[in-house]
């Protein structure tokens, strides 16, 4: 990034994979940084602090999201070649589709086509044959990417801040509260800078209460990790791979790391606050999954749940993230809206966040503040597959 006016020092609030990116692009830029956060990077209340996420290029009609994917995934892996290369699993990633006309799906190939993602279009029998423990009743095809899989999350965004904090970066562990109106912000949490990036994940709408909250939402979710059978292939890589099945709203993971076969509805839950929410999974929501098992993955209908964790999605109303200036604070930048598909972008979403702090510029509308209407407590729905 070539810099048009002297670099400003800058503190990124937040040190999860969006403020952990945005710190490492900064620094990489030559800026000098500061990154605070409340709880540490990856903390277990944070949306960043879950074993694994998925990265894969799909994005429908939304093309930027496609071209972030395909960015963000060439810097993952050269950052992981050099610090640890196990925080990324290539197990490919697979769209189940339940007609032959489906919009997104379609939209994908022609995506795919365009920026060269490597794919095969499958039939029912052919998801079957190269995926012997994925059941096909209702699945009408599907499409395979080859370059897509999961990424260890919460080892990962430790592994960038303490990568950060070897090369100079200053971390600091503090509470941060809503600011004071002023027409430019100089401290946070008693550090000082010229810039200020908030990255705070689901306490955003906290620290900026009357203008984000009914905008960007946490919401309570729920992920699932089941036993294996002993001596089986068939649920890790390349037997199974990364998939969505949109019919059902719910995705899942191959056993990485011998944690069991991951599975999450991607339903938007009931909204909670990330700080006093408790994170006990009820047994009915075992048993909704256990249902779905039975149809598409019936070896492990009855299996052992190995694990449950409770984490929250912080989406923006529209599902786009919100990056953008404060339309108070003039040295301040709004970075957020990230769950649960925000993962997979951290370096993208790091970079193009770098870019607007340190040469100023307008961000793209997809982003802006102002796309981001009040919730309308009548859709619930994920707005995009695939998380």
């Amino acid at each position: 990034m070539a810099q048009t006016k002297p670099l400003p020092d800058v503190a990124v609030i937040g040190s999860g994979v969006f403020g952990a990116w945005t710190a490492f692009m900064l620094r990489k830029a030559g800026a000098t940084v500061t990154l605070i956060d409340q709880h540490g990077p990856a903390n277990n209340r944070a949306s960043s602090g879950g074993e694994s996420r998925i990265t894969r290029a799909g994005y429908g009609p939304k093309e930027i999201y496609t071209r972030w994917s395909i960015e963000a995934l060439a810097i993952y892996k050269d950052f992981y070649a050099q610090t640890d290369p196990t925080l990324y699993n290539e197990t490919g990633f697979l769209w189940m589709g339940r007609t032959n006309d489906d919009a997104y799906m379609i939209a994908n190939l022609l995506a795919f086509k365009k920026f060269g993602v490597k794919h095969d279009v499958l039939s029912r029998e052919e998801i079957a044959k190269r995926f012997p423990a994925i059941g096909i009743d209702g699945l009408a095809w599907g499409i395979f990417e080859y370059h897509a899989g999961g990424l260890m999350a919460r080892r990962g965004v430790a592994t960038v801040v303490r990568h950060l904090v070897k090369n100079g970066l200053r971390y600091e562990q503090a509470r941060v509260v809503p600011p004071a109106p002023a027409a430019k912000i100089s401290s946070v949490a008693g550090v000082k800078a010229g810039q200020f990036v908030f990255a705070c994940g689901p306490w955003l709408p906290q620290v900026f209460p009357d203008l984000l909250k009914g905008r960007i939402r946490p919401t309570r979710q729920e992920v699932f990790y089941f036993a294996t059978p002993p001596g089986d292939p068939a649920f890790r890589a390349p037997l199974l791979p990364a998939w969505v099945d949109p019919g059902d709203t719910i995705y899942g993971l191959p056993d990485l790391e011998n944690r069991g076969f991951k599975i999450a509805p991607d339903g938007h839950g009931r909204e909670v606050d990330p700080e006093t929410q408790e994170r006990v999974v009820p047994q009915a929501s075992v048993d909704k999954v256990r249902l779905y098992l039975q149809k598409r993955f019936p070896k492990l209908a009855q299996a052992p749940l190995a694990q449950a964790e409770v984490c929250q999605y912080e989406n923006s109303v529209n599902g786009d993230y919100l990056i953008d200036r404060h339309p108070e604070h003039d040295n301040v930048w709004l970075l957020g809206g990230g769950s649960g598909h925000g993962y997979k972008h951290g370096p993208a979403v790091g970079n193009y966040t770098a870019n607007l702090v340190l040469n100023g510029g307008r961000t793209e509308d997809l982003f802006a503040l102002k796309t981001k209407t009040l919730y309308d407590p009548s859709n619930r729905s994920s707005t995009i597959p695939g998380k």
